[in-house]
């Protein structure tokens, strides 16, 4: 090995463990010594995560360029109760066209292993079986592709890398008329439109909500506008009519709002470059020049058509007449906070809809569980739910009501609204002047939208591939109450002060870029505000001694990183530039004897602290 191969920290891989199994394997079941000579990345991941479904589709590409050399494998590690459901992992993968091997670990045991923190957090595995790298958030593949090309050569070198097909075995496919639909519009003849998400097209559905009258879109994944059998779109979501001649989608993967002619079933893109917002980005300006997030649903509300921006966890509006977009609620910091529009904080907002007497946004904000508003002047109002990890299905006031991880929201006439509580598989309703929570439907499977249709509510079963007719009962549907937290396990740390440590390495080949200041920031908070005496708020330092109030005996300690990194080459007048960003939730419980520091990798290896499956002599300095 000549001296210019790179040293780096490596440690020995744990076991690929899950009580679920293997999915896309053709019912093989792989350990690690099977793929020994392959570069492996494991993407931990969960079905409910925006930013988990961003870098499914970021390794799409690194996949397709590296498919004899790397094996990808998505550890499914669940948030939700329901997302431990093999069969509803079966679903989710298919969903979202995931073309690689899945390991159903629903106990979170890899997970554990892995020492592993956020979702999503991708681990790279040289061909001797060693961790080398370890990245949370999103917009990584760029740094793992150069590593990936390191190891290639490293490994060719010493005859430690096996070329070869890997051991992905795509399903057979299901001849069902829609494909895990996502939202519908009720269009003026009585007809409804549909995205057909995983097909990547739209279908206008008869009365009956069954017979097919037409698609749009030609049913492969892509962004081209034209004929209705021309265009192509991806995984879109939300539907709003503009006007009885037209339709607004949100056009989920493809970060775009396209517009359909309903006469001729024309689509052009309205808003959006086809791009995913990243931090720096312009955040308002002409729609076709600022890059979207993931919009999911969409409204047409005081002459704007809002936008529930999933990917950035804020909310956006079009102006259809003056061809501009801009923020309108959120900071892009993940939780639940109330207040000015400016101030306010989401979670993933999924579904969106406008009060019968149109004072209100209502929005589904799906990752806290929460049923959310919007007043006239911009505030952002919280009816039901209370944060990022306690959810459940219980009826009553609003105060203690739970959901589950709800989708969609559609308002009733007599002022309330009812919720397509998806992991629950229910159809719940809010009323706003009792403050009190039913439930109107269950037995749904994973309903992500609903439709008035005269006495009858439609209720887009996505999980069940079909649209379902309910009359809307005078009296609700008694369940029996249930609470969860979520299955992650919380820290324990010790009660007074605690050093918190984002760790970061600049990829291979790139330096922090100071050009222009500090290249890092880190914010903190806490869930209740009270667990932190000191150490809350924004500063540049990626390190912090933060100090837990012992009266608080559990909460969530919320933190945002970011780092920007260049590449760092003194000839290139201008370097390619990369913001690494990642929010983390962690549950914290205060136990005297319980750890004093806290590390969470944005990206790189916490040599400072406990390695994965760290074992005597595990971890070495080798080339």
């Amino acid at each position: 090995m000549n001296d210019s191969t790179p040293r780096r920290v490596r440690v020995r891989a744990p076991e690929l463990v899950g009580k679920g199994g293997w999915l896309n394997t053709g019912d093989q079941q792989y350990t690690l010594a099977d793929l020994r000579g392959r570069i492996v990345i494991l993407d931990f991941w969960t079905f409910c995560c925006i930013n988990c479904l961003h870098v499914l589709d970021e390794l799409r590409e690194l996949e397709e360029k590296h498919a004899d050399t790397v094996v990808v494998i998505g550890v499914h590690s669940p948030k939700f109760v329901h997302e431990a459901e093999h069969a509803a992992v079966v679903d989710a993968v298919e969903r979202y066209g995931v073309e690689h091997p899945v390991l159903d670990d629903p106990e979170l045991a890899t997970w554990k292993q892995y020492a592993v923190r956020a979702w999503p957090t991708l681990v790279v595995i040289d061909p001797e079986g060693y961790v080398v790298a370890q990245h949370a958030g999103e917009g990584h593949v760029h740094a793992i592709e150069r590593l990936v090309a390191e190891l290639e050569g490293e490994h060719a070198a010493k005859g430690t890398l096996r070329r070869g097909d890997g051991p992905y075995v795509a399903p057979e496919p299901e001849p069902t008329v829609l494909r895990f639909p996502g939202k519908a519009v009720a269009l003026p003849g009585g007809t409804f439109l549909v995205s057909d998400t995983t097909r990547h097209q739209l279908v206008e559905l008869a009365a009956d909500g069954e017979s097919v009258l037409r698609r749009i879109g030609s049913g492969s994944r892509g962004l081209a506008d034209g004929p209705a059998a021309y265009a192509a779109f991806s995984e879109p979501q939300g539907l709003a009519a503009l006007d009885d001649t037209s339709v607004v989608v949100a056009d989920t993967v493809n970060h775009a709002l396209r517009r359909v002619d309903l006469a001729t079933g024309e689509v052009t893109t309205v808003a959006g470059t086809g791009r995913q917002w990243m931090q720096g980005d312009p955040a308002s300006g002409a729609a076709r020049e600022v890059s979207l997030s993931s919009p999911w649903d969409v409204a047409v509300w005081q002459g704007r058509v809002w936008i529930a921006m999933a990917g950035v966890h804020q909310l956006w509006a079009y102006d259809p007449g003056g061809g501009t977009v801009e923020v309108t609620a959120g900071t892009t910091n993940e939780g639940l906070v109330d207040g000015p529009g400016a101030d306010a904080w989401f979670a993933q907002p999924s579904g969106l809809a406008v009060s019968a007497d149109g004072e209100r946004l209502w929005l589904a904000d799906s990752e806290t569980s929460a049923l959310r508003w919007v007043d006239r002047e911009g505030a952002v109002h919280t009816a039901v739910g209370t944060g990022l990890f306690d959810f459940g299905h219980r009826d009553g006031a609003a105060g203690q009501a739970l959901l589950q991880h709800p989708l969609g929201v559609t308002a009733l006439p007599d002022g309330s609204v009812a919720v397509a509580d998806t992991y629950n598989h229910a159809l719940r309703r809010y009323d706003p002047a009792t403050g009190e929570v039913t439930t109107l439907a269950t037995e749904l499977r994973e309903p992500s939208d609903a439709v008035l249709a005269g006495q009858d509510i439609v209720v887009v079963e996505s999980a069940g591939h079909r649209l379902t007719r309910l009359r809307l009962p005078e009296e609700a549907v008694r369940v029996e109450s249930v609470a969860h937290r979520t299955r992650r396990a919380a820290t324990e740390v010790g009660p007074g002060g605690l050093r918190l440590d984002v760790i970061f390495q600049a990829p291979a080949g790139q330096k922090l870029d100071t050009r222009y200041g500090p290249s890092t920031r880190l914010l903190v908070s806490a869930t209740p505000p009270a667990l932190l005496r000191a150490g809350e708020g924004a500063g540049t330092r990626l390190s912090r001694a933060v100090e837990l109030d012992p009266a608080v005996t559990e909460g969530v300690l919320h933190v945002s990183a970011m780092a920007a990194s260049c590449d760092d080459d003194p000839a290139n007048p201008y370097p390619a530039c990369h913001v690494h960003q990642q929010d983390w939730g962690v549950p914290v419980r205060l136990v005297e004897g319980g750890t004093g520091r806290l590390a969470l990798v944005l990206a790189g290896m916490d040599t400072a602290g406990e390695a994965p499956g760290t074992e005597p002599g595990a971890v070495d300095q080798t080339p």
